[in-house]
This record gives C-alpha cells, structure tokens and sequence, in this order.
C-alpha cells in the first residue's frame, strides 16, 4: 500500500478544498504554499490546522517572541521548509538581526545574540524539543517568566510546529522559491 503525501497539484482544488483555502489559508499572488496543498489530502487535517491558528493578532506573545520559538522548534526538527518561509514572511517584522536568525539554527543560545529573556525561552523551547517536558530549574524560570496563558501558547506553537516540521519533513518538501535557505556553517 501507497501513501501520497505530495503536495496536491493547484490551482484547480476541488470546491470543498477550494472552500477551506480560501477561508482559513492565506494565499502569495494566488499560489498555495505546498505545505498547505499536502494538508489538503485531508480536508479534515486542512480545517483543523487552518494556517492562521496560532498567528492572529490575539496571541499573548509578541511577534518576537511568537517567532522564536517557531524558528527554534522548526530549526530544532531539521525543517528548513519552514524555517525558511518564517524567516522571509516574519523576521523582519520581528526585528532580528542576520544573527540571530543564523542563532536560530545553532546550538546553546549565546548572551552575545539574546537578552536574558530571550535566552530563557530558547532553552525552554531546546527542553521541550529533546525531553517533552521543562527540568526543574527551567520550569521555574519559565513560570516566572511568563503568564500562564503565555506558556500555554509557547507550549502549543512547539507543539505545532513540531507537527507542521514532521509533516514538511516526511513530505520531503523543498523550499518555496521565496523562501530563506539554512545557514551554510
């Protein structure tokens, strides 16, 4: 048994595709990133992880913030599908510097690249990447940190974007043409 998770081929969805895109998907000048046009081989999954989910103007996180830990996470899942599509849509809007996107993808944050906040949530975002859980010391620097409604959104972004990274990486997609590439080190 085979099982197809290329990206489906556009512009001509059906209607019921069509729908869902056009209602819980943004679209750049009318092309479906592929990313969207593989959750489409489920119309369930398509409506469940509708794209702007974790990404309106309502999250307890800044932009900054929202996007460290997608880079991380995604970074942290070998990802570079869509690490490279955030960094072109989003860094430049999250005010980072060259690098600390190029930090993004290497190991311990460095007091050079973050303040200590910023520092803080990477490391919180590298626990719950290799152990699924916070050690004890992290755990409390982290509910200090943060709101609970904060960490719940830190928690579910990882969560996430470990899903969108699995699925990216088993689709074996390629990068958008737009989009940033990893680092060469």
């Amino acid at each position: 048994m085979s099982h197809d998770l290329a990206p489906l081929p556009g512009p001509d969805f059906t209607p019921a595709i069509q729908a869902i895109l056009d209602r819980y998907y943004p679209n750049r000048d009318g092309e479906v990133l592929s990313l969207f046009r593989v959750f489409a081989r489920s119309p369930r999954l398509l409506k469940k992880l509708g794209a702007a989910g974790l990404l309106d103007a309502d999250s307890p996180l800044t932009l900054r913030q929202r996007e460290m830990v997608i880079l991380r996470t995604t970074a942290n899942n070998d990802c570079e599908y869509e690490w490279g599509v955030h960094v072109k849509v989003f860094a430049g809007a999250a005010g980072f510097s060259d690098a600390q996107i190029r930090a993004t993808r290497r190991g311990a944050p460095r007091q050079e690249d973050w303040n200590p906040e910023e520092r803080l949530l990477l490391q919180a975002v590298d626990q719950l990447h290799a152990m699924g859980h916070l050690d004890e010391p992290t755990g409390k620097r982290f509910a200090a940190g943060w709101s609970t409604e904060q960490q719940l959104e830190i928690l579910a972004l990882c969560g996430f974007y470990k899903t969108v990274s699995l699925i990216a990486n088993t689709a074996s997609l390629p990068p958008e043409s737009w989009a940033v590439r990893f680092p060469a080190w």
